[in-house]
């Protein structure tokens, strides 16, 4: 743990027998906790989203919040896998987080009572406006072929447009956003370049033909759009595919290898760096939207989404 503090990456860690089985806990669908993507900001725990109807939304947790403490441990510097392992817990027992919001004053506690969370993964709208509408919630295990499923269900109906949003979508898989990729770019399209710091570069490129139609395409994004989000969006921006609406998306463009020890541990090293077709940085820089429309915290609790108002009247107007 010393010589992996050193290197100053959060995303580099040592992951205890029981953390590393909330991982893989994660990746068959389902979780103990509040229900709540995470992401490490400047050495902060940071809220990306809630899951609808789930523990974290009731307690009245936002987007961008800071969480300094669990119960009673300061968790500022932790590995993002520690400050999760503290997070999640058995059904029904209760968690005290305590909260750094923007435009409040002091930190305030809140008590959460944690609950088995079914992760979902896709949320798809056929809208009456005629425009089709997607959420992909994360890139974890077939990801893409539930993506795909939810928009050629959509394609029956002849969309003028389809959305494909991207909002608070934290990452996962990257084979997974490959393959989401390659639902809308041609066969052998470069997806996202990966730089080593001893090797070559590798170039991962979509390994089918496309099977969404080529419809007019915006992808919405924030700043909880990260890792394997940022390699989509980046890859259908670069490839003139798709517009971004939205807000500058996170910037977490870092590899993580992954081996499992003996004991069921589990150590993740930082190995390379990502970088669009077009060798834009996404590590420490995000990706700038094409059209930036801001969402304040008032236009959520007011129900407001003019991120999404505009991709409607884009794909509707053309401009």
């Amino acid at each position: 743990r010393g010589a992996i503090s050193t290197l100053g990456d959060p995303f580099t860690g040592f992951i205890e027998p029981d953390v590393a089985a909330i991982n893989r806990e994660d990746d068959s669908g389902s979780f103990e906790g509040i229900g709540a993507y995470v992401t490490m900001k400047e050495g902060r725990l940071m809220i990306v989203s809630t899951f609808k109807d789930q523990p974290a939304e009731k307690a009245g947790l936002r987007r961008n919040d800071i969480v300094l403490k669990v119960d009673d441990t300061p968790i500022e510097n932790m590995s993002i896998y520690e400050a999760i392992s503290l997070i999640r817990g058995p059904a029904g027992t209760p968690v005290r987080l305590t909260i750094l919001r923007k435009g409040e004053e002091e930190p305030f506690e809140v008590e959460i009572i944690r609950a088995r969370i079914e992760i979902p993964v896709v949320e798809s709208e056929m809208r009456d406006d005629g425009i089709a509408y997607v959420s992909l919630l994360d890139f974890s295990s077939d990801a893409s072929d539930k993506l795909d499923k939810a928009i050629q269900e959509m394609m029956k109906q002849n969309p003028k447009g389809l959305i494909l949003d991207l909002r608070g979508n934290p990452g996962g898989w990257l084979n997974e956003a490959v393959l989401v990729s390659g639902l809308f770019l041609p066969k052998d399209s470069v997806v996202v370049i990966e730089r080593y710091k001893d090797q070559d570069p590798e170039v991962l490129r979509t390994p089918y033909r496309p099977t969404v139609p080529d419809i007019p395409l915006v992808v919405l994004v924030d700043g909880g759009s990260a890792s394997a989000s940022e390699i989509v969006a980046g890859a259908l921006q670069d490839h003139g595919r798709a517009i971004l609406i939205g807000e500058k998306t996170f910037g977490k463009g870092s590899v993580q290898w992954p081996h499992e020890l003996s004991n069921g541990a589990e150590l993740r090293v930082t190995v390379a760096r990502w970088f669009t077709p077009n060798d834009r940085a996404i590590h420490g820089q995000g990706l700038e939207p094409d059209i930036v429309v801001e969402r304040t915290e008032e236009d959520v609790d007011a129900e407001r989404d003019p991120q999404l108002d505009r991709a409607v009247e884009y794909l509707l107007t053309g401009q």
